[in-house]
């Protein structure tokens, strides 16, 4: 598998390590799979006995056979990855999909980790550093931080909205290891967004560093993603394969990306579900067939506050029919910030359980599919992107109920937290990576 421009691609195509390092493309496009591998038998052959990592590695190889065989895919695997998913039964017909039990307690770390791992091997001792340049809405930054700590030739700068990422994300993001800094700027997600594509054409700070992101923009976060959506269909029984329908919480649109690339692999589901808050762009666009991006808008699902997302833009690439062509697969449910606390409560209420408030989102939307579909056979999947530790006020007064915090959240210590402020301008930014990264 090579790589090409969204924008051009019919134009170069380049290898694995390559498409990592760079991030984005020179054109401003983001890379995408020149071709789709048929791997629906290697897919099906996937059973409940099998470890995550068995499948991942299994990927690994069989997308990237010039790179890796069976031992070798295995132990980036195993390097990526050293926690798993979880699939629980949530009630009758819907199955939640705990990506929560990494390091950073929310999806984005299967991604981050298997990214770091990449771009360790894609470089050798003798090159320059390389400057990873990521906009976060929360979550993204925490897995990044972790994920890179301490990677050697590897500087790490994520830049994330001042005032607008709850205080445990922010805890997350600030307190870093040597090589990461993180960098608060007075606007929106799409504000950090659009600052980290400006800066990847800016010559000036393409001539001073080897920038590279890791934002869903690059295609090594993305890809790794998609075994998870693998992982489940194959600890589901043969009878629930029959109909399988994903609900993903979705905000810059790179988690379902991510499920859309299985499924032109070979994934025999039936279809997704884009699971919005209020930023419903890609909603309304499979309702109109027009794009029209927006200012964000602040919820209680703050990760997925996007007004454009980046990866619509591989969405396009993938479904050349536009927006009939995408709906053939794809369905989306808005939900609002009282339709989110109301679910967060009555799943407490009804089945002791806590969920983030972007989790909610897919619940909600999976049982509003599922109640449109009465006596349907289809086995509804939300994805839980986050520990509701993460977001204890929403979860707080939602169910009256404080979530525990995972272990290696509660090791991060408040007094070391430090962050850099930075207008929404390229030449503050400019400035603000000179200053810490330079020299």
């Amino acid at each position: 598998m090579r790589f090409v421009s969204t924008r051009d691609p019919g134009g170069e195509t380049i290898d694995l390590y390559t498409a990592v390092r760079r991030g984005l493309a020179p054109d401003g496009g983001l890379y995408f799979p020149d071709q789709e591998p048929d791997l629906r038998a290697l897919i099906r052959s996937f059973g409940p006995d099998m470890s995550f990592t068995d499948i991942a590695g299994a990927m690994i190889q069989a997308l990237f056979p010039e790179y890796y065989d069976a031992t070798t895919a295995r132990a980036l695997a195993l390097q990526a990855f050293g926690f798993a998913p979880r699939l629980v039964e949530l009630e009758p017909g819907i199955e939640l999909l705990e990506l929560f039990h990494g390091p950073s307690a929310a999806f984005k770390d299967f991604g981050a980790g298997f990214l770091a791992a990449l771009l360790a091997q894609s470089r050798d001792d003798s090159a320059e550093r390389v400057l990873v340049l990521t906009a976060t809405s929360g979550d993204t930054g925490a897995a990044v931080a972790q994920a890179f700590a301490d990677t050697p030739g590897v500087d790490v700068a994520i830049l994330y909205p001042d005032q607008r990422v709850s205080p445990l994300q922010e805890r997350q993001l600030t307190v870093t290891a040597q090589n990461v800094q993180a960098f608060r700027v007075a606007g929106s997600f799409d504000d950090c967004q659009r600052l980290v594509k400006t800066a990847f054409a800016d010559r000036a700070l393409s001539d001073q560093f080897t920038l590279s992101s890791a934002n869903s923009i690059n295609v090594g976060r993305l890809l790794p993603q998609s075994f998870y959506y693998i992982y489940a269909f194959a600890q589901l029984s043969e009878r629930e394969q029959d109909e399988i329908v994903f609900v993903v919480p979705s905000g810059n649109y790179g988690n379902l990306t991510a499920g859309l690339f299985a499924w032109r692999w070979g994934l025999p589901v039936s279809s997704f579900v884009a699971a919005s808050n209020a930023n419903d762009v890609v909603p309304q666009y499979l309702k109109t067939g027009a794009y029209r991006p927006q200012p964000s808008v602040h919820t209680l699902a703050n990760a997925m506050d996007v007004g454009d997302p980046s990866n619509f833009e591989r969405m396009q690439t993938m479904f050349a029919g536009g927006a009939l062509g995408l709906a053939g697969v794809l369905d989306a449910v808005v939900v609002s910030d009282r339709e989110i606390t109301n679910t967060i409560a009555d799943l407490w209420r009804h089945h002791s359980v806590l969920v983030c408030p972007h989790t909610a989102t897919g619940v909600y939307a999976a049982r509003r599919q599922s109640a449109d579909e009465p006596g349907g056979n289809a086995i509804f999947v939300p994805l839980a992107t986050a520990s509701p530790a993460k977001f204890p006020e929403v979860v707080v007064q939602a169910s009256g109920q404080t979530p525990p915090l995972p272990q290696s959240i509660g090791r991060l210590d408040p007094n070391l937290a430090q962050s850099i402020a930075v207008a929404p301008e390229l030449d503050a930014l400019r400035d603000a990576l000179t200053r810490r990264f330079a020299g």
